[in-house]
């Protein structure tokens, strides 16, 4: 059931908290909402799975471009802990998620328990970014969410032998079906913002990465993704042999979660904490 919380500048956040056990706060993609983890909710009995829609997003009030950063979202996810009183969490992040909990594992230590990453690293490959930044903040030009859903697969040529029915689960959840066709379901001046983001000087993220010595780690990556590429995630291996990987075939960007690869590696990062 989804729940509010007031932000410290009063914005109204929407997040769900459901099982109890181990505190896991998953984190979304950049334009997508606490739904990331439904298909992975379902195989995780014994943990307590706390999700949130950022500002801007879902649920979420709209803020303003200028609110919609990863250090602002940070700030935020670590107010949803404050507020439910949790004072250590793992974190599971998607794609902007993951930089998000690479931040705060980084600069909030005492915070995290441990940090699993979802097709994201500290190197963002561009063509991941280029692809992002030809949709994000803008209506697609399919009517249903049958005839969105309908187009995924070629639209979406890295992923494979996946059914029918999680297209539409996917379409559903990230798009309002209305009069006038499909709507985004956030703020479309979000575009703004990544834009702003994307022509910004690059960020060495390598340090914070760095810094997560001794949490427990965790990376899954799409066999296919163009955002984390295959010598980005080698790179993380050798600097972290620790680390637990799974490299998901079949999947771009991003992998359900659901995969057996996948929960494979985030039951025994799990274990690696209880």
């Amino acid at each position: 059931m989804t729940q509010f919380f007031t932000a410290a500048d009063g914005a109204r956040l929407a997040y769900a908290d459901q099982g109890a056990g181990l505190p896991v706060l998953c984190l979304a993609g950049l334009t997508r909402t606490m739904a990331d983890f439904d298909y992975l909710a379902p195989h995780l009995p014994g943990i307590r799975l706390i999700r949130m829609d950022y500002r801007g997003r879902g649920q979420s009030q709209w803020t303003g471009a200028e609110t919609y950063t990863v250090p602002q979202e940070g700030q935020d996810a670590l107010a949803l802990l404050d507020h439910l009183g949790i004072a250590q969490a793992a974190i599971l992040g998607t794609s902007r998620g993951g930089l998000i909990g690479l931040g705060l594992g980084a600069m909030t230590r005492g915070r995290v328990l441990g940090l699993c990453l979802n097709d994201v690293g500290p190197e963002i490959h561009r063509p991941g970014l280029e692809r992002i930044m030809d949709y994000v903040g803008r209506n697609p030009a399919a009517r249903t969410h049958a005839e969105m859903a309908a187009k995924l697969p070629r639209a979406l040529p890295g992923f494979a032998n996946v059914p029918d029915s999680r297209w539409l689960d996917e379409v559903r959840h990230h798009y309002d079906e209305t009069p006038e066709g499909l709507r985004i379901n956030y703020d479309p001046a979000l575009r703004d913002s990544f834009l702003a983001a994307f022509a910004g000087p690059p960020v060495d993220l390598w340090p914070l990465f760095d810094m997560l010595a001794g949490l427990p780690l965790a990376l899954i990556r799409g066999a296919n993704s163009d955002l984390l590429s295959a010598e980005t995630a080698a790179e993380m291996q050798r600097r972290r042999p620790d680390m637990l990987f799974a490299d998901v075939p079949d999947r771009a960007h991003v992998p359900f979660l659901d995969e057996a690869e996948s929960l494979s590696v985030i039951r025994n990062w799990l274990g690696a904490m209880a």
